[in-house]
């Protein structure tokens, strides 16, 4: 089901606080965020007086839970943000309300869908509006557009511009990320670039106005060239992040068999980190200086049942012990370490089904699906100065799993 629901907060840091809680929403298993709106900034309406202003905005989730379920998961989520409901209205650190939920009309002590005031709130309808205007109001047959529309202009309700502090931890270095077109390299190049580095990016698919080399890594002659072009892209390189794989679990790729999926993961996930990381070890050993960092897989050195367990733990398995032979070659000029995502939430996650979204949960101590942003992070410490005196090592990025 499609929910609309509102997110709102005017204690601490609220841009911050709001933020986390749109992650921690997209960990949940079972729950998709589909659009986040702009924060914006207004004035609080009802409660005590003398409250700050709030910061207010609004997402889209599918969930495959009842509108109960989902109030409760909620207010858990309050609660792990500090929230505690003492005064009516009163401020406070994080606000989840359900606006809508598909076309359902609910009255019970607990629950008022749609809410009850939504047609009547510019601070509500505003961002709403970004993220599902032609959801329709079941009660009143409206579009959130036209209710907007019926509501008089409010020039308090103001977008909110955070002032931007740039992370400095990478500042002044040059780095290359293999995949930075989506999921897990898209954070990474994200997460980089806020941290201050320069980022050239790869894909299959040409970028226009990036810095960005494209081409398909299941090519041999692409992969003999990448390095250097990369190089010459950026000038020279202090940081490598061989993040690309193949996607047999989505697309057509899905419907491939066992052999074609294994070509296919061998010469993309396995040859072409090996080739470009010895070929970027060189040139970086040869000015005594960089850092590799690789991708494996948590589960590769404990086995997973199926098609997809046999051919990811072995591909991902090599990956992370070329990685320990990698940065025994290139000691002490670079540091070369891996970083084993677990459950992940990337496309496939995005759509798997409850069956999975169960597993999940059971199998991860912390929970809640992984974040790229997670994975991203990690990468962020493994490439800066910060982690001077690690090398060889494989870095599970995964909840607390053990198994």
């Amino acid at each position: 089901m499609l929910y609309a629901l509102a997110a709102g907060a005017n204690l601490g840091d609220r841009a911050a606080t709001l933020d986390a809680a749109v992650r921690r929403l997209r960990a949940e298993p079972g729950v998709r965020v589909v659009a986040v709106s702009r924060w914006f900034e207004t004035a609080p309406v009802g409660g005590p007086g003398g409250q700050p202003a709030y910061l207010n905005g609004a997402l889209t989730v599918e969930a495959a839970r009842s509108p109960e379920d989902l109030l409760a998961l909620l207010h858990r989520v309050e609660h792990e943000f500090g929230r505690v409901r003492t005064v009516v209205d009163g401020p406070r650190t994080l606000d989840l309300d359900v606006l809508l939920a598909g076309d359902c009309v609910i009255h019970t002590p607990t629950l008022t869908v749609p809410h009850p005031r939504l047609h009547e709130r510019g601070f509500v309808l505003v961002p709403l509006a970004e993220v599902a205007p032609d959801m329709v109001h079941p009660v009143i047959g409206k579009t959130v557009r036209e209710l907007l529309a019926d509501l008089p202009p409010d020039d308090t309700i103001v977008p909110w511009a955070e002032p931007r502090v740039s992370g400095n931890s990478l500042r002044g270095l040059n780095a290359f990320v293999t995949g930075s077109t989506a999921g897990i390299g898209a954070a990474i190049r994200a997460a980089f670039l806020a941290e201050g580095a320069c980022v050239v990016g790869h894909g299959r698919r040409e970028r226009p106005g990036e810095p960005h080399v494209s081409g398909d890594l299941a090519d041999g002659a692409f992969v003999e060239r990448l390095p250097g072009l990369a190089w010459e892209v950026a000038g020279g390189l202090d940081i490598v992040v061989l993040n690309a794989g193949a996607d047999t679990l989505t697309g057509p790729a899905a419907q491939w068999d066992f052999s074609r999926k294994l070509d296919e993961l061998l010469a993309v996930d396995l040859r072409s980190t090996m080739l470009l990381g010895r070929a970027f070890g060189e040139r970086m050993k040869s000015r005594r200086s960089g850092v590799i960092l690789t991708v494996g897989w948590d589960q590769a050195e404990l086995g997973m049942e199926g098609d997809s367990g046999q051919l990811f733990a072995a591909v991902k398995g090599a990956v992370m012990a070329f990685t320990r032979s990698l940065a025994l070659s290139l000691a002490p000029a670079v540091r070369v370490n891996c970083v084993a995502p677990g459950w992940v939430r990337t496309a496939w996650g995005e759509t798997a089904s409850a069956t999975w979204q169960e597993r999940v949960r059971r199998e991860t101590p912390l929970g809640v699906w992984g974040l790229p942003e997670d994975v991203a992070a990690a990468a962020v410490w493994l490439a800066s100065p910060a982690a001077r005196f690690v090398t060889g090592q494989t870095v599970r990025v995964n909840g607390g799993a053990v198994r």
